[in-house]
């Protein structure tokens, strides 16, 4: 089973193919898009978008697994994001793919095995899991293979 595999948002967007066709979890890409700040929203939405649709036409994954939304105290930035978590949905709903939502909980389950980890924990374990783990990159890019990870776990192996 192939997985897109997204920490969403609209400012920054964590993104990870996974692959568990040969009987192991493989990372086949990651990436953390940024969207210029300045830009009109909707124009930055689009970004997203397009980003994620050139994904879905290159990788022809199977699913797509999203983490839920988060709310944190900022309303305005909660609605952007769930505005481009909406745009995500259907897409991959339009590219005929089985779209899976994990809360970030769940997802710390699936990593770590504690559902209170912090990011670091989480980090260490996408460590020793994943073999081709980026040395460097952003938070969004680790949560986004996480959410992969979590998603061949659950459902990975059904198909």
């Amino acid at each position: 089973m192939k997985v897109l595999a997204i920490d969403p948002g609209y400012g920054r967007v964590g993104i990870a193919i996974m692959d568990n066709s040969e009987g192991k979890d493989q990372l086949l890409y990651s990436t953390c898009l940024e969207t210029i700040q300045t830009e009109d929203f909707n124009d930055r939405l689009l970004t997203v978008g397009t980003a994620i649709e050139k994904l879905l036409v290159d990788y022809r994954p199977d699913c797509v697994a999203i983490e839920t939304l988060f709310f944190n105290k900022n309303i305005k930035t909660a609605i952007g994001v769930a505005e481009a978590r909406g745009a995500i949905v259907y897409l991959a709903k339009k590219a005929n793919c089985v779209v899976y939502e994990f809360g970030p909980q769940e997802i710390k389950v699936a990593v770590t095995g504690y559902g209170s980890s912090d990011k670091e924990a989480v980090f260490s374990m996408l460590k020793h899991l994943v073999g081709n783990l980026p040395q460097k990159a952003l938070d969004d890019e680790y949560d986004a293979i996480a959410v992969g990870l979590t998603c061949l776990a659950q459902h990975g192996r059904s198909r």
